[in-house]
């Protein structure tokens, strides 16, 4: 593992385009601190039009440089994730985040005593055109607004309410231990979650059985608590629900992503559709590995190790860039930008945060990616993704004023899937080689598996563990063990469902963020009908896809997908894109049996 100094600079991003230094970084944080504290100089005059636009404004560039000083230590920590001079800075900035948060507790009620049509007439207003799309939030929200007193109880509950999630990470990352296994080569070896992946995926099925052993004897060791902690975190859900009026928490959770709950039951029910392909192609995953039954274990088993042998980070860039082509001259170049002007931080190092992230906002020169590149095919896929993310963040900054410029979870994956699946694309159509056509079939072939089935599934189960709490029952560990396993069993009807993997629910650190997952699956579907049309040369979509990557959050997040012809309150959308699993299934067969 080299140091960062030996690092070449041209492929390490360069954090002091956002503040100069480290004394510039101290100088603006006192200013923060100070700005921070006017706040209450705002409360009980936001009646007055002109107080209010006044605040809105300050609010804007108080975020501003709070974030920047956020991204600038935050991105630095991560280069040397051991740095207790970063560790301490990225503290300092989270406790301004905090007391500003309390010292602002006002504002919400104080600007909802205006009634739901002042609020839209605010809208309408060009003078707040900045603030359009939250005056027509806060005027739909209005109803669930609380006295002032009661949304500083709930603000101050919020101090410990996610200590569910803190019990649980602190025992997945730092408590946990697992049985170590014997490798391929005979020898002990060492078991971790970052090490499961890897025996996952390893040849000798064995390893792969030892390793899935290890993982579950562990967490069933630890079921009853880990159901006592989840359960916790349910009903912290459900008071939140009730306190704004709602009977579900998932009702509760889409509301205020201004998302319609029929987006997360026409998701199950286009998944479920897909499921007898599903079944067929685990059965030609059986077939080709050979194995006279398919266990949970055998499930990420490459079938076809990539052709391709170390690809250079310059011959990977310039692998995406020209994959990319389809989106415009304008799109390349500003990806030949990032590539020569400090936007990436290429290499892994000693001690630098592992995996890959893109991260920006309006206000900074340009959005930074990090990567950690070795060279294999993998690493040209995340790439692509990762610059998904960063040119989704420069043509929102663009095109929106700050108040508007940041996107939502919602529609945050498909820009970068859009990126994976045309490069998917172009590498299937200029690649001539079967053995790594074959590879690449099962690669997209997996990406739905893992990103749509297996997402969904989880969506599934979130959805049946919140109703216990919502019908006033128990939720204990034979009951949520009983669900996941009876959806293992109509996700996975031709695998050997072992009984431990009805405790792989109790691992998954997303279940901490209530209906988080299902916007993968709806991301990967959305991005495979818009990479799909764009091959295709549908300019209508092109333009519309463009469009969407410049709305940032100005608008309903369903609104913004449909500038790219995406409609998911619609069934046929994500049908359509699910019948992309069976026609490349179709394909794989036809290569396998040439």
């Amino acid at each position: 593992m080299k140091e960062r100094k030996d690092i070449d600079p041209k492929y390490k991003w360069n954090l002091e385009s956002i503040i100069d230094g480290k004394d510039a970084w101290q100088t603006l944080f006192d200013s923060c601190v100070a700005q921070a504290e006017k706040v209450g100089e705002y409360q009980g005059k936001l009646s007055d039009d002109n107080t209010l636009l006044e605040y809105m404004r300050w609010q804007d560039d108080t975020y501003r440089e709070l974030l920047k000083l956020y991204l600038y230590a935050k991105m630095h920590l991560d280069e040397d994730t051991a740095n207790g001079e970063y560790q301490k800075m990225v503290g300092k900035i989270q406790n301004v985040f905090v007391r500003l948060s309390a010292l602002s507790a006002f504002v919400t009620p104080e600007i909802c005593l205006r009634s739901a049509d002042q609020l839209l007439e605010l809208a309408r207003d060009p003078a707040f055109a900045d603030y359009s799309y939250s005056f027509e939030q806060l005027a739909k929200n209005k109803e669930k607004v609380l006295s002032e007193q009661e949304e500083r109880i709930i603000s101050d509950v919020g101090a410990f309410s996610d200590d569910f999630a803190e019990a649980f990470n602190m025992f997945d990352n730092a408590d946990i231990r697992f049985k170590p296994i014997i490798d391929e080569n005979g020898k002990r070896a060492e078991m971790s979650h970052a090490g499961y992946s890897l025996y996952l995926q390893s040849p000798v099925r064995r390893v792969r059985r030892a390793a899935f052993n290890s993982m579950y004897d562990t967490f069933g060791s630890h079921n009853n608590t880990l159901a006592a902690i989840y359960g916790g975190n349910i009903k912290k859900t459900y008071f939140h629900a009730k306190q704004r009026g709602f009977d579900r928490c998932l009702d509760y959770k889409m509301y205020y992503e201004d998302v319609p709950s029929v987006v997360y039951s026409n998701l199950i029910s286009a998944v479920h559709s897909g499921i007898p392909a599903l079944g067929e192609y685990l059965r030609l995953r059986k077939k080709i590995l050979g194995l006279r039954a398919l266990h949970c274990y055998d499930l990420y088993v490459p079938m076809w190790q990539s052709c391709a042998t170390e690809v250079a980070y310059e011959d990977a860039f310039a692998m995406v860039k020209e994959a990319l082509s389809p989106l415009g001259e304008d799109y390349r170049n500003m990806l030949e930008h990032a590539y020569t002007d400090g936007w990436i931080d290429v290499y892994p190092t000693r001690n630098k945060r592992s995996g890959a992230y893109s991260w920006g906002m309006s206000g900074i020169p340009h959005p930074f990616v990090c990567l950690n590149h070795t060279g294999t095919m993998h690493d040209v896929f995340t790439i692509a993704h990762e610059l998904g993310h960063a040119m989704h963040t420069h043509y929102s900054s663009l095109g929106q004023p700050y108040a508007k410029s940041d996107y939502v979870i919602f529609v945050a994956e498909v820009a970068s899937t859009v990126n994976e699946v045309l490069l998917l694309k172009y590498l299937l159509k200029k690649e001539t080689d079967q053995l790594q056509r074959k590879y690449l079939l099962s690669y997209y072939l997996e990406m739905f598996r893992t990103t749509v089935f297996r997402q969904t599934m989880f969506a599934e189960f979130e959805e049946q563990a919140h109703a216990l709490v919502e019908s006033g029952q128990p939720v204990v560990a034979e009951t949520l063990n009983s669900i996941y396993y009876a959806l293992n069993e109509t996700y996975y009807p031709d695998v050997d469902n072992d009984d431990a993997i009805k405790y792989e629910w109790s691992r998954i650190p997303h279940f901490y963020r209530d209906f988080y997952v299902y916007k993968y699956a709806t991301g990967l579907l959305s991005a495979v009908y818009i990479a799909t049309e764009i091959s295709r040369g549908n300019e209508k979509v092109k333009e519309g896809y463009r469009a969407f990557l410049s709305a940032g959050g100005s608008m309903p997040p369903c609104d913004i997908l449909r500038l790219a012809g995406v409609d998911l309150e619609q069934p046929e959308t994500m049908m359509a894109s699910m019948s992309q699993f069976a026609d490349t299934l179709e394909e794989l067969k036809a290569e396998y049996e040439r």
